[in-house]
């Protein structure tokens, strides 16, 4: 087996599953199988939404519910077709996830979570209060699925259709994770790529992707909905509710929440365990009862201590190791912007301010920067840099003042519309996906340059350019001279490193100025050398930085012209020399003047 590549492996598991039906197993395998498959194309979707994005959700089961009953309206109400039913299952379901979207997944924190609980309530109760809908006692007789004259009326041969929607589901996915829009994705979570932030910064729209997974999520409950309607051949509100809504967590957790692996290990886990333990714990403990759900809760909770990735990533050890996708460096190269000439001007910050309230944290702050220079922004602490950074970069807002960027004014616009206009930026505290390698972590920057959808990416439509964003990775890579280590991950990189892959990153993106926000804290001095030197090479190939630090050797050494703030206001501007030569900046840093 470990001669094989998991993708191999992958594809024998699925013809196995897909010819099953075939061979003499037993109905009840058959029937078995049918739920695990209904109930991945449900988890699949929480993957991407909850393991994926970070946004707990309790309201799939809602949707499932949306696909089931607008078929089985339209088929036993209105005598219409069932793939007519399926169509208008994902649009209403569409129209639904993006209103409810909109509502909701501007809320941070337990608020999202309970809003997902709400509106599966809403919807539960709605379908169990309308007489059109069969109340509680739903939707009976509604017809068999066919395709010409193949009906699928069988157990055996609906387990075709469910199975092949998993299956392609679980590819789309799988595409969508390892393509542009993915790696925004993957980039949202906090607790894992550092939340809004950085993919704001790259130039992308975190709030619509999270609307994107949010509706992606629905669109496969709604299918798995549609399947499950016409394999039951009747509708209720039982399976809808917040109780599955809550087990399709449950399975996600169990299975490994942020793989796709481990949406059919957990559905596949808890559909086999309910149905024996329905059977043995009403013996064991003498009655009736839900005693399943105690056993859940517990299984939960130690799942969560000891293997809080889930259960799949612990079974993929067996599995074969997954190949690296070569990058091919011959493709064709990503769009460039034009560049200013050396010498032109390029950043002009007029009289900026910024007040928190009754704080003035920045006070009519004003400097340039032309094309070529590295221009240093020092100052103690508490001296207003980190703010001043985040004004020009548009992570904060403007309380008066002017930024223009390559002649354009950019005060007033977000950090995407500047990283746009030609901007980028590295962070103070490092903010890198860390279960992505380095190479996708660097592709992150090409965000700007490339048009993949979400659509083209699930289909794998994407092929072309995402040959051209590996290779642009690659060259930065190289250009910083960690080409060798762009298939690790990057959470296993030193906190040097991982600086430079930020940089990388940031390059990807072609911009005309970096800024670079305390680029050698943490360093030891040899990494420091080493991103001194990287910070010359950018220089002499014609790049311009800002860069805000607090270690002065290393900026005497490297910059141009430095800026000097205190108490949120500009104190002096000069060259290193003058700058170490002035008595108010000693003042300033030592506390009294010579």
């Amino acid at each position: 087996m470990t001669s094989l590549k998991r993708a191999h492996f992958a594809a024998v598991a699925a013809l196995v599953l897909l010819v099953l039906p075939f061979v003499p197993v037993p109905d009840f395998w058959i029937t078995q199988l049918n739920y695990i498959g209904l109930f991945s194309l449900v988890v699949l979707g929480l993957v991407l939404l909850t393991g994926v994005g970070g946004l707990t959700s309790f309201g799939q089961a809602a949707f499932a519910g949306v696909g089931a009953y607008t078929t089985a309206y339209m088929s036993t109400v209105m005598g219409l077709s069932p793939w007519l039913g399926l169509v208008a299952g994902l649009a209403i379901t569409l129209v639904l996830a993006l209103v409810i979207g909109a509502l909701t997944l501007r809320m941070s924190g337990h608020y999202l979570p309970l809003a997902t609980i709400c509106w599966c309530l809403a919807l539960y109760y709605l379908v169990g209060n309308l007489e059109a809908l069969g109340k509680y006692d739903g939707l009976l007789g509604l017809p068999a699925l066919q395709l010409g004259d193949f009906s699928f009326r069988s157990e055996r041969r609906i387990y075709l259709l469910i199975w092949a929607a998993a299956l392609l589901a679980a590819v789309g996915v799988t595409r969508l994770l390892d393509s542009r829009p993915g790696r925004i994705m993957r980039a949202l979570n906090t607790n894992r790529g550092g939340g809004a932030t950085m993919p704001e910064a790259m130039g992308a729209s975190t709030f619509r992707y999270k609307l994107v997974m949010f509706v992606v999520a629905a669109l496969l409950a709604s299918l798995s909905g549609w399947l499950y309607a016409h394999m039951q051949r009747s509708v209720n509100p039982s399976p809808f509710g917040i109780k599955f809504g809550i087990e399709y967590l449950f399975m996600a957790v169990l299975g490994g929440i942020g793989t796709v692996g481990g949406a059919f290990t957990g559905a596949a886990l808890v559909k086999l365990a309910e149905d024996q333990l329905k059977v043995w714990l009403p013996v064991v403990f003498g009655g009736s009862g839900n005693y399943e759900i105690i056993v859940f809760g517990v299984v939960l909770v130690l799942v969560l201590r000891f293997a809080p990735e889930g259960l799949w990533p612990l079974l993929a050890r067996w599995l074969p190791a997954r190949g690296h996708k070569a990058v091919d460096e011959q493709a064709p190269r990503l769009s460039a912007r034009s560049h200013p000439p050396r010498g032109a001007a390029l950043l002009d910050v007029r009289q900026i301010r910024k007040q928190f309230g009754g704080l003035t944290a920045v006070n009519d702050i004003s400097f340039t920067i032309r094309a070529g220079d590295i221009v240093g922004l020092i100052g103690p602490n508490g001296a207003g840099k980190s703010t001043t950074f985040n004004l020009v970069s548009g992570v904060l807002p403007l309380t008066a003042g002017e930024v223009e960027l390559l002649g354009q004014r950019v005060d007033g616009r977000g950090s995407r519309a500047i990283a746009r206009a030609g901007l980028s930026r590295t962070f103070q505290h490092v903010k890198l996906v860390p279960d992505m390698t380095v190479l996708d972590n660097v592709a992150l920057g090409t965000y700007l340059r490339t048009r993949t959808g979400t659509l083209r990416a699930m289909l794998g439509l994407n092929g072309a350019e995402e040959a051209q964003a590996r290779a642009e990775a690659m060259r930065q890579l190289r250009r910083i001279g960690l080409d060798g280590q762009a298939h690790e991950l990057a959470g296993n990189l030193a906190l040097g490193p991982q600086r430079l892959v930020e940089i990388a990153r940031a390059l990807a993106s072609d911009p005309s100025l970096l800024l670079l926000d305390e680029p050698a804290a943490g360093l030891r001095h040899k990494e420091k050398a080493a991103l001194a030197d990287v910070l010359r090479q950018l220089k002499a190939e014609g790049l311009s930085l800002l860069l805000v630090e607090h270690d002065m050797d290393f900026v005497m050494k490297l910059t141009d012209r430095i800026v000097v703030m205190e108490f949120g206001r500009h104190l002096m501007e000069g060259t290193p020399a003058e700058v170490q030569a002035s008595p108010a900046v000693r003042a300033a840093y030592l506390g009294a003047e010579e």
